[in-house]
């Protein structure tokens, strides 16, 4: 399996609710609030105000996830040679790439970006994070539940399955 799949499945429930349901849970909210202000332009209502915080609270969630994945896995298995072909970077590069939107999200709920842009504007952008996540998270899925012998990792082989060399 994938180490994407792999730290889903260890230390449960809780690497799943951290690293999988907390993160989605707040994309989701606010693409399903995106669609409800696109179409209704309510810009000021309660929809607006949760997508606002949930969005805020992503892209600084996010960017946790990111810090600690990034030293605490990347690293020591670039490093270590540990990666299990391409379906694992490909799975886990593209989990973490979920940083760029979700931080875009959150840098535009703040105003540190579109500051000096029309709402019409900020709304296009909002909408481009939100399906740029949809993108790269669900690459992230599908490489990670993917075998990674399928692109061709070829796993070592364990001690049990190592043959003695024989004795004379």
């Amino acid at each position: 399996m994938t180490h994407y799949m792999e730290l889903l499945a260890t230390v449960q429930p809780w690497h799943l609710l951290l690293f999988m349901a907390v993160p989605v849970i707040l994309a989701e909210t606010i693409a399903v609030s995106e669609l409800y202000l696109l179409f209704t332009r309510n810009l000021s209502g309660g929809v607006a105000r949760l997508s606002h915080y949930c969005g805020i609270m992503a892209g600084a969630y996010f960017l946790g996830v990111f810090v600690y994945l990034s030293t605490n896995v990347v690293v020591p298995l670039t490093t270590g040679g540990g990666w299990r072909g391409p379906a694992d970077i490909i799975a886990v590069l593209f989990y973490l790439l979920g940083v760029v939107p979700l931080g875009g999200i959150a840098l535009l709920e703040v105003g540190v970006l579109g500051k000096g842009t029309d709402t019409e504007s900020r709304l296009k952008m909002h909408a481009a994070f939100v399906a740029l996540f949809l993108v790269v998270a669900h690459v992230a899925m599908i490489f990670g539940m993917l075998n990674p012998e399928v692109l061709g990792w070829t796993p070592l082989p364990t001690p049990s399955e190592q043959v003695a060399p024989m004795q004379m």
